[in-house]
């Protein structure tokens, strides 16, 4: 037997405990995040660029295309494969007042994600209208109404499909389109256009470019009340047809993830399914009812980790009335940030600068239902959680559009060209929809541009909403969070060993102290020639349930200063002053109880803006700063009934703020955080 010299011995050595370090050690030790390799649940290249730490992915999981009726009746003609060329930063062209395709639109910077959405209850019946002359159906009045190019008559066509579609009542009826004409295979080639769309677009290669979701809209509303869902799959594996309220019936969202358990999970597909409610403040306080049975309860929780705390249809985070003094269950003052004056989906209905519907009236500080705000809902579920032992509302943030103009990531307040095809191109958007706005991003931490990373982030939600900006947003708690993370160039690592992001959940023991909350925002950078904004503060919120039962809160600033002095040029718009290009905080409860479970959520304000209204109000030669506002604002009116409006156009402009419950020709844009959940010991 030969003894090996003493220059081998130390190599196998070596090997030895590089290979004992590996198989044995490694896999041990704990991660920052998740070290471990993907595991695809479809075929695909492994990304080039994985980060354990995550990344944020920006993107938008609501838009409708010419595939559903309400873009399609707006004159608005782009397809699935036009939107996700529009999201990866092509151009795209759209109609102008008149219905002309005369707009075009691009992005200043594009998205890392997209997934279209559009309604399911329609696909079929739309295909038939506006698709094929040869098929009987085409000619049916109705969808000869849906293809004109009258605004009126495409009005009255939309008035129709709603009526169909249970949205005016409270029943769904079908169209006679389809009796004359098979609307099941006209929705099953619809949605294989959709799935081809995705794929198309998806990049499977190592470069991970872009990445989409193969998705639908479900349109439970009705009397106009929102419980709309956005159904988002994993991957390609999907039923064959959508889950509709055809199937359900109205009032029945617990039935949509039923089906979904059913076509989806359990169908042996390799289907996996997310369901994203989506603007709540329309709701008229339907969307987070009581479960009414345990399975409700663990089916909401199951299916719906994430919701739509903002679009284009207003923010639904929380409310407070100016002109009242006061909110729905709230004291925040900052809660003004774009709402409506309705409480459900009938505030689109203007036409010509006249609100067409009663529906659409104002409802009083006192009479809005609480759980339309999302705040108001993760408090009522710590309330249930206490007193069923289930806590129902467990959900994170993202925003996203709700794009009728196939725009996904359509957000930039510069860059604004309306979201509802003609009804809001050019002088309209002012005219009809001055209390509408841009909408914003779904933001998700993810190891990597892929689908299954994606979805995973939201599953764990690990996600947070934009207005519409870009800043970069960390938010973690832990017993065992070092206080000096905001300055250590490995912040990130440590955090995810010593805690939990947002989205998660710890639980402390009785007597416990606070954990530690470590918050750290960056600016946006802003896209080529248009600089972001500074960062002005950040506030962590806070929310839990008192010792006599009742739910309370308090917003908390960390970081940052509100009186930094910022504000914008009254002539130009122009940023003033100067703010924070980034905020960092390891904060820890001054009200801490080791008794009270409560939630954690971080809202980051940056410097005011002026609102997109404001901007094209000046374009137009209609300054809401000026003293002479409503002198231009006829003027400008007048030269518009030259191009064939109708109406007082541009006479929303001259709004006073002071006598507004939520208007303001300045904004804040902001981002806010999925919470983290803090669980009482015992």
């Amino acid at each position: 037997m030969s003894v090996p010299d003493s220059s081998s011995s130390r190599l196998f050595s070596r090997a030895f405990l590089f290979a004992l370090f590996v198989f044995v050690i490694w896999p041990s030790l704990p991660l920052a995040a998740d070290d471990a390799p993907r595991a695809y649940s479809e075929q695909r290249a492994p990304c080039a660029d994985h980060d354990p730490l995550r990344k944020p992915m920006f993107g938008d999981l609501h838009v409708h295309t010419a595939y559903s009726f309400d873009s399609y009746i707006s004159s608005q003609r782009n397809e699935p494969d036009d939107a996700y060329r529009f999201a990866k930063g092509e151009p795209i062209t759209l109609p102008n007042e008149d219905g002309e395709q005369e707009i075009q639109a691009q992005l200043q910077r594009p998205l890392d994600f997209a997934g279209i959405t559009d309604h399911s209850e329609y696909l079929g019946p739309i295909d038939v209208c506006t698709r094929d002359a040869g098929r009987l159906g085409y000619w049916w009045p109705h969808c000869v109404m849906t293809r004109a190019n009258h605004y009126w008559t495409q009005l009255l066509a939309a008035s129709w499909w709603t009526s169909l579609g249970g949205i005016q009542t409270e029943e769904v009826s079908e169209s006679f389109a389809c009796t004359l004409s098979d609307c099941d295979e006209a929705a099953a080639g619809a949605w294989g256009r959709i799935q081809a769309a995705a794929e198309a677009h998806y990049d499977r290669s190592e470069d991970c470019g872009f990445t989409t979701f193969v998705g639908y809209e479900y349109t439970d509303a009705p009397n106009a009340a929102n419980m709309h869902r956005n159904v988002i799959f994993r991957n390609a594996n999907v039923p064959a047809v959508p889950v509709s309220t055809y199937d359900t019936g109205t009032y029945n969202f617990p039935v949509l993830w039923e089906l979904l358990q059913e076509r989806c999970l359990d169908a042996g597909i390799g289907c996996d399914v997310l369901a994203i409610p989506h603007n709540p403040n329309l709701a008229a306080g339907l969307m987070f009812r009581d479960p009414q049975t345990a399975r409700e309860a663990r089916d909401r929780i199951k299916f719906e980790p994430v919701i739509e705390l903002t679009q284009h249809k207003g923010s639904s985070e929380c409310r407070f009335d100016r002109m009242a003094g006061r909110g729905v269950l709230t004291e925040d003052e900052l809660c003004t940030y774009e709402q409506v004056v309705a409480d459900n989906l009938s505030m689109l209905g203007s036409v010509h600068g006249e609100v067409m519907t009663e529906q659409a009236a104002p409802v009083p500080i006192d009479e809005f239902h609480p759980r339309n705000m999302a705040r108001n809902a993760l408090k009522a579920g710590l309330e249930l959680g206490r007193d069923t032992g289930t806590n129902p509302f467990v959900f994170g943030f993202i925003g996203s559009t709700d794009s009728h103009s196939a725009t996904p990531g359509s957000v930039e307040e510069n860059n604004y060209v309306g979201h509802l095809g003609r009804r809001d191109a050019g002088y309209r958007n002012v005219q009809d929809h001055f209390f509408s706005n841009p909408g914003g991003h779904a933001v998700v931490w993810a190891e990597e541009n892929s689908r299954d990373a994606i979805f995973d982030g939201m599953r764990r939600k690990e996600t947070y909403a934009t207005s519409g900006t870009r800043p970069i947003v960390r938010f973690f708690a832990g017993d065992a969070l070092p206080e000096d993370l905001c300055g250590s160039p490995d912040m990130v690592a440590r955090a995810y060993e010593a805690g939990v992001p947002m989205g998660g959940r710890i639980e402390v023991a009785a007597g416990a102290s606070s954990p530690r909350f470590l918050v750290s925002a960056l600016k946006d950078p802003g896209a080529p020639g248009h600089p972001g904004t500074d960062l002005q503060r950040v506030q962590i919120i806070k929310g839990w349930v008192g010792s006599d039962g009742s739910s309370q809160e308090r917003v908390y600033d960390v970081a940052g200063n509100a009186d930094n002095g910022a504000s914008v040029d009254p002539a130009t718009c122009a940023p003033k002053g100067t703010g924070a290009a980034n905020l960092c905080s390891v904060w820890t409860d001054p009200d801490w109880n080791a008794e009270e479970s409560a939630f954690y959520y971080v809202r980051v304000l940056e410097n005011p803006s002026c609102r997109w209204s404001t901007l094209q109000c000046q374009s137009a030669g209609v300054n809401p700063f000026d003293a002479n506002c409503s002198a231009q604002a006829e003027a400008a009116t007048a030269a518009a009934h030259e191009r064939g409006a109708q109406g007082d156009v541009y006479g929303k402009c001259c709004l006073d703020p002071a006598q507004e419950p939520f208007y303001s020709p300045v904004q804040q844009e902001r981002a806010w955080t999925s919470a983290i959940w803090v669980e009482a010991g015992h």
